[in-house]
């Protein structure tokens, strides 16, 4: 069987996608955190107090899965939740103090990971895999 270029760039795409989740979940594995929930916990690190719609538009995300995952992260005594003052139907995620204190032990993994993953990469070439990234995306959405 031979396969069409189309048919070799999804498989390494998808083995790509495998290995780069692979990798980030060994690596949060210890803080008891899931790749998409560390999404979450980068967020909110770097702006406390956003909505789970904020969130599910800021990660391209349904509403039902960011409900379920700010579920888990509070669970995990990470994050609690508050109704907006000015709006009751409206859920804010707030860190919780271990929450806050996560970010010193989780951002240097996070920053390992991306220093690993874009090793040998020029910005020249960084900038060209997001722009054809963004066009698969948008291809996508069509």
């Amino acid at each position: 069987m031979k396969l069409s270029f189309q048919d070799y760039i999804s498989i390494k795409l998808h083995q790509t996608d495998l290995k780069l989740t692979g990798y980030i979940k060994s690596k949060l594995e210890p803080f008891n955190i899931a790749p998409e929930q560390n999404l979450i916990m980068m967020l909110l690190w770097e702006k406390n107090g956003l909505t789970q719609n904020q969130l599910a538009y800021y990660l391209n995300k349904d509403k039902t899965n960011i409900a379920r995952m700010a579920s888990n992260l509070e669970k995990k005594g990470l994050i609690y939740r508050n109704n907006r003052l000015e709006d009751k139907r409206s859920l804010e995620l707030h860190l919780t103090e271990y929450g806050s204190q996560l970010k010193e032990q989780v951002l240097p993994v996070a920053e390992s990971f991306n220093n690993r993953v874009t090793d040998g990469m020029s910005e020249d070439e960084l900038n060209e895999l997001d722009r054809l990234l963004t066009k698969m995306q948008k291809n996508l959405e069509k």
